[in-house]
């Protein structure tokens, strides 16, 4: 089979213009980057706000595993099987960060015959949106410093600057440094770092703003630092918002491209599930329930990680509510967390796949005490056997949930619509939908309900910065907010090497940090990173592009 990046090169794609007449959009909605990619105006919104609202499917997968899961695989396939089978559809996902594609996770565009395209552009440069996030970010670095610089009127504690720089690669590195060395003229020195920009909080604020306006306001709010008393400074305290408003005026206008088989795809946001709130844009998932009749969208990583932050925080703050959650599981994972190592994944197994099948449990169990009917997805591999898929189709009806088989990598829309079928079967389900927490809840409250209801730990442990922490955000006021936890994507737990359904366990919170733009509190679980290193064989070593165009390598 031809890899990803060959499948796209040889694939005949419309021009953009044409794609978004299958939404209804005409050329003058449309911000042209190209042929082939776009952004929808601003004022497409007014026309459109009135529409009924779409069905609602949000893509989600078991624990993962360097196996492989397929979660954005499916998405793509299963709206294009919406789309073969005659149904109006749209799917909404974000945008990769340059960090993974060039480290060790590769592109995030698809895969096979289930891709978004221009694969190459959406996985690098795109329309520029996190070009504009980074400086937008470190715009607002450079000010805090320049403030410090020019005689600190607000009396900042340089101590308690919470506001380090971003860049949008995996850079081990520049998770510490010292800036201002060189004496006087070169700024006042003291310890910062560098996040990844998926990490921002402007990631975060750009994914959950319904519009300009609301951009503007959550940029304002920004905590950047505190001030000798202990009171925080802000974004509008340094005068700053309206230029970060002007560098991200066209970074929060949707971007729309199409899949492999035309399906219209609005791509926009990226902020990670493990360290950040794992979906894509309010914006985009909003101009798609109004702009087609189902609507496909995915959260990062697991259940437990991207699923519960679109739950709990972009329902939260948004009003959305899916119809449906898909749940995205593999043979070859699943015996992972039964046990099997990597390089025996490919042998019958249905001993260690039992065992691996109380991972699918648990986040089985999570969809359905958020109130949502959850659908079984198994993304087909060649080493399945017959037996082993039965056994998880068993499993599934043992559970009462429904389940199909995604073929989707090697068929394209054909392998899905089984899939789709089996989705569509649970839209009028009964739905109770309900958060994991309450906002009227203490911080500690809310850590301990994701920790045991969602991650299915027995406690929560704190260091003694994230005790103090806490009761300082309480003092302040921000106690009410929803909580974005970063920990492992791996486990269940913060530990990962505790694959499956990890019992008997405690988390520990290291630290506890204010994001007053976007509007919640985060969470840090254990040893997890906010700036990812490069792994010993990046995936950069292997990309090339040729004299006359051609990219290799690139996923």
């Amino acid at each position: 089979m031809l890899s990803d990046v060959e499948i796209a090169q040889q694939a005949k794609i419309s021009k953009i213009i044409s794609i978004g007449e299958k939404l209804g959009l005409t050329a003058d909605d449309l911000e042209l980057y190209g042929n082939f990619k776009a952004k929808i105006c601003a004022e497409v919104w007014e026309r459109v706000k009135n529409n009924p609202n779409g069905k609602l499917i949000l893509v989600t997968a078991i624990t993962p595993t360097p196996a492989g899961e397929g979660k954005t695989t499916t998405s793509i396939g299963l709206a294009d099987a919406f789309n073969r089978i005659g149904r109006k559809v749209c799917v909404a996902l974000r945008e990769p960060s340059l960090g993974p594609c060039f480290g060790i996770k590769g592109g995030a565009a698809g895969g096979g015959y289930a891709q978004v395209v221009p694969m190459e552009d959406i996985n690098l440069h795109f329309t520029g949106d996190f070009h504009a996030l980074t400086t937008a970010h470190n715009l607002l670095a450079a000010v805090l410093d320049n403030h410090l610089q020019q005689g600190n009127e607000l009396k900042i504690d340089v101590r308690r600057v919470v506001w380090k720089r971003v860049l949008d690669l995996n850079d081990r590195a520049l998770r510490n440094i010292v800036v201002g060395l060189g004496g006087k003229a070169n700024g006042v020195p003291r310890e910062s770092g560098f996040d990844i920009t998926v990490a921002s909080e402007m990631m975060a604020i750009l994914c959950l703003s319904s519009d300009l306006a609301d951009l503007k306001s959550r940029l304002g709010k920004i905590v950047v630092a505190y001030n000798v008393e202990g009171q925080p400074v802000t974004a509008d305290d340094l005068k700053v918002t309206g230029s970060l408003a002007l560098l991200l005026k066209d970074a929060i206008k949707p971007n729309l491209v199409q899949t492999l088989e035309g399906t219209p795809a609005l791509i926009h946001g990226g902020p990670f599930a493990n360290i950040a709130h794992g979906c894509n844009s309010v914006t985009a998932t909003k101009y798609a329930l109004k702009l087609a009749d189902i609507v496909v969208t995915e959260a990062g990583f697991g259940a437990d990680l991207g699923a519960e932050k679109f739950l709990d925080i972009k329902c939260r703050m948004s009003g959305l509510r899916p119809d449906a959650v898909v749940i995205v599981a593999t043979i070859r994972a699943l015996k992972m967390h039964g046990g099997v190592k990597k390089d025996k994944l490919a042998k019958p197994n249905v001993k260690a796949l039992k065992k691996g099948l109380d991972n699918l449990a648990k986040h089985i169990e999570n969809i359905q005490n958020f109130g949502l009917p959850a659908v079984v997805a198994l993304n087909d591999f060649p080493t399945d056997t017959d037996e082993e898929v039965a056994e998880v189709e068993l499993f599934c009806a043992e559970k009462n949930v429904k389940f199909a088989r995604s073929k989707v990598f090697a068929e394209g829309s054909v392998g899905g619509i089984g899939l789709a079928y089996a989705v569509e079967s649970v839209f009028d389900a009964e739905k109770n939908f309900k958060f994991t927490y309450e906002d009227d809840e203490s911080i500690m409250q809310k850590i301990s309900a994701v920790a045991k209801k969602i991650y299915g730990a027995k406690g929560v442990d704190y260091s003694a910065a994230a005790k103090k922490q806490i009761l300082d955000l309480e003092r302040l006021g921000y106690g009410k907010l929803p909580i974005c936890i970063a920990k492992t994507q791996y486990s269940l737990s913060d530990d990962a090497s505790k694959l499956g359904r990890p019992k008997s366990f405690t988390v520990t919170v290291r630290e506890v940090k204010l994001s007053a733009g976007a509007g919640f509190i985060v969470v840090l679980l254990g040893n997890i990173l906010t700036m990812p290193g490069l792994p010993k064989r990046p995936a950069a070593e292997k990309i090339d592009i040729t004299p006359d165009g051609i990219i290799s390598g690139l996923f």
